[in-house]
Formats: C-alpha cells, sequence, structure tokens
C-alpha cells in the first residue's frame, strides 16, 4: 500500500489546560467559540459552548473536591482541568479532563433547584455523552455533537487565545498528564474514524 491508497481523515482539534478555578468556565467558552471560528464551524458555537460550559464546571467541581483542604485555599500547579475540541469526519467532540476516577452523576434536581443540572442538557443536546479513561489517570468526560455533514478540509491561520493571567495551567507534572490524555482521547479517536472507514469502504 502507498500512500496515495491512504483516504486522509478530515480532522481539526484545539486543547488547552486551565487552573481549576470558576473562572475557567468562561475560559473554556472563549476558547469554544475561537476555534470554531477559526473552523468555519460557528452555527455549533451556542450548543458546543453549553456543553463545554456543563462538563467543566462538573470536571472543577471534582477536581476541588479530591484534594486536600490545604491544596484548596490556594491555585496550585496540581489542580487543573484540561479542555479539548475535536472536529472528526462528520462529528464535533468536547472532551473535559479531570484527575479524578469518580464517575459524574447525572442528577434529578426539581424545577426550583438551582445548579446541579450539570448532566441534563448534556444528555439533551449531545448525539452521546461517554467516559474515557487515560493511561495517564483521571477521566475524560466527552460528548459528541453531529456537524450534519462530513468535515470539509479547512485552511486557517492559527491565532492564540489570548486569556486574562492566572487561567492558564502553569507546565509541569499535572499539565502534562492532562496534555497526555487529552493526545490519547485524539488518537484513540482518529483510529477508530480510519477504521470505521475502512470498514465501510470494505462493504
Amino acid at each position: 500500500m502507498s500512500a496515495d491508497d491512504v483516504t486522509p481523515i478530515p480532522l481539526l482539534a484545539s486543547s488547552i489546560r486551565l487552573n481549576a478555578i470558576p473562572q475557567a468556565v468562561a475560559a473554556t467558552r472563549l476558547f469554544v467559540r475561537h476555534n470554531l471560528a477559526l473552523w468555519q464551524l460557528e452555527e455549533h458555537v451556542e450548543t458546543a459552548t453549553l456543553i463545554m460550559s456543563e462538563l467543566v464546571t462538573n470536571a472543577i467541581t471534582a477536581t476541588i473536591e479530591s484534594a486536600p483542604q490545604a491544596m484548596t485555599k490556594r491555585v496550585t500547579d496540581e489542580l487543573i482541568v484540561g479542555a479539548q475540541l475535536r472536529a472528526v469526519d462528520a462529528s464535533l467532540f468536547i472532551d473535559v479532563w479531570d484527575r479524578t476516577s469518580a464517575m459524574p452523576v447525572r442528577k434529578h434536581p426539581d424545577q426550583d433547584t438551582e445548579g446541579g443540572r450539570g448532566l441534563l442538557p448534556v444528555d439533551a443536546l449531545a448525539k452521546q455523552r461517554s467516559i474515557y479513561r487515560p493511561s495517564v489517570g483521571g477521566k475524560i468526560v466527552w460528548a459528541e455533537l453531529s456537524l450534519g455533514f462530513p468535515l470539509a478540509t479547512c485552511i486557517y491561520e492559527h491565532t492564540p487565545l489570548l486569556l486574562p493571567q492566572g487561567l492558564r495551567a502553569k507546565r509541569g507534572p499535572a499539565e502534562n498528564r492532562a496534555r497526555q490524555a487529552l493526545i490519547d482521547s485524539l488518537l484513540k479517536t482518529t483510529l477508530s474514524a480510519t477504521t470505521m472507514m475502512r470498514m465501510t469502504d470494505a462493504t
């Protein structure tokens, strides 16, 4: 088999690692709008932003609850979350990593309850939702949105996302762990898409 025989998989991806603080939720909303504009997928911004916000809120809560009390009183290099967008073939995936292995709980709050609705809108809007457990530990909660059409080749000029100081996670073991977890998820998805395309081509 030569390189000419291989059908490339349309793929766009971007990730970010942030300190696990409430302001990170707004930062991931900017992250979604920034990248979907670059990828010419603006029609999916509203839904993707809502899903990202809910998943990141859950991840921050889980991260803080898992930390010793002394760590939660200040921002540390260990308390971070990771977020990733990946457009593969005809789907947009929203990945959120946190350091805990605990399963997120799908609550059923009363109408008057404030908060606690995180997974309800996600399940209502997403094509599917699941968890990926990377080899480096922690978990990635991911949701899939249908693009409604196969992803076309998108050539764009990358522009960095500017965020206020103190939001981006500092380089170090925890940041590297989050980065590697998101890369693992990206590679797994790409391989799955390649396998499915080969199966489709063979039929």
